[in-house]
């Protein structure tokens, strides 16, 4: 039985490495000509019960812990004009709940579990027809279990359902800081070692220390899909565009729109779309979805999570019914729907509580609850 893996994301190089220590093969095609021929994102937090959940099932738990960054869980919260209301010190004994991870890091542990030929690079998935998968180089390769994990964009979604990702009002500008500590000393002992927060009314900034030593900022803003084209950001003149994002800061403590006006050229303009909570479909013998494909959700904490245990869930299913494929799905369907939407449910109230003109002060109270 052949199965095919499309996109190799942490979540499809999860279900093939919890194959393959069950002993069963599975083949990615991935579109990306190598592992580094884009940059992989910033960091993520993965979550006790589900990311690292998936990591163990893998038996890469403890190579994980080698990687991770416990300090990354530091978080530090301000309003606008500069109040602190929020800061949080990870202790240096603190169990590892959520601790941050590069991604790009992460990805390269799964990579590196898997044998040399289980990832077929440069291979652009267009379309599937009886048993047969067709790549945009005029190849194409054979399958029984066909497995979407390409994305919010993904291809393989068509053949279950019609439903496509819908803005949800927010967009985002990412930009970075190489080397902070060394250029920007004073930047970098404001931002901390993990997470620092300002939300305002209807736009926030955030930044994110890496394990590269670069930080990555995110400036987020509550405004329609097309608002990137009407916004007039210059974004082919990296010093044009971040002077006009200052301006859209104006009235924020100028150590915040100092943070803007230290970033390099690197702008990357984002809008984010989800899926509908709940999305399911009828199960279909040969063919499944799991991580954006299949619950895209707002990029608060749940995805990444969300895909690897996907992955790994549907690895453990397969490996419980080898030689009754149909019957695994039905089972990880079952388990992957419940457990997503009520993830998509969590990631929806977050998303309302950055997006609330009183943010910052909902955000504390999400914090500090008592």
């Amino acid at each position: 039985m052949t199965i095919a893996v499309i996109g190799a994301g942490l979540g499809g190089l999860a279900l093939a490495r919890v194959l393959y220590v069950n002993g069963i093969d599975a083949v990615v095609y991935e579109r990306e000509s190598a592992r580094g021929a884009r940059g992989q994102g910033g960091m993520l937090d993965l979550h006790s019960g589900t990311g690292q959940r998936a990591l163990r099932e893998a038996g890469l738990i403890d190579k994980f812990h080698a990687i991770a960054r416990p300090e990354g869980q530091d978080l530090r919260l301000l309003e606008p004009d500069g109040t602190l209301l929020l800061q949080q010190d990870t202790p240096d004994d603190a169990p590892l709940e959520r601790p941050e991870v590069d991604r790009v890091d992460l990805r390269n542990l799964l990579l590196d579990s898997l044998p040399e030929h289980a990832v077929r690079w440069g291979r652009a998935f267009t379309s599937a027809d009886d048993g047969v998968l067709y790549f945009a180089d005029g190849s194409s390769a054979t399958y029984d279990l066909l497995v979407g994990a390409d994305g919010a964009d993904s291809r393989v979604r068509a053949l279950l359902t019609d439903t496509r990702p819908v803005h949800t009002g927010q967009n985002v500008v990412e930009l970075g800081i190489p080397d902070i500590d060394r250029t920007h000393p004073d930047l970098a002992a404001m931002v901390g070692r993990g997470n620092y927060w300002v939300l305002g009314n209807g736009q926030s900034l955030s930044a994110q220390r890496n394990g590269d030593g670069r930080v990555r900022i995110y400036l987020s803003f509550h405004t329609a899909e097309d608002w990137f084209a009407a916004s007039g950001i210059p974004f082919g003149d990296p010093a044009a565009a971040r002077m006009r994002l200052i301006e859209l800061f104006a009235g924020w403590d100028p150590r915040f729109t100092a943070l803007i006006a230290a970033c390099d050229d690197t702008i990357l303009p984002r809008s984010i779309t989800t899926l509908p909570i709940g999305l399911t479909w009828p199960s279909r013998p040969g063919v499944t979805l799991l991580g954006d494909a299949a619950h895209l959700m707002p990029p608060v904490g749940q995805g990444a999570n969300m895909a690897l245990l996907d992955g790994a869930l549907l690895g453990l299913a397969l490996a419980a019914h080898p030689d009754d494929f149909p019957a695994a799905v039905r089972e990880y369907e079952r388990e992957m729907f419940a457990r997503t939407s009520a993830a998509a449910q969590q990631s929806a109230r977050a998303q309302e509580i950055l997006m609330a003109p009183d943010a910052s002060r909902k955000m504390l109270a999400f914090f500090q609850p008592d």
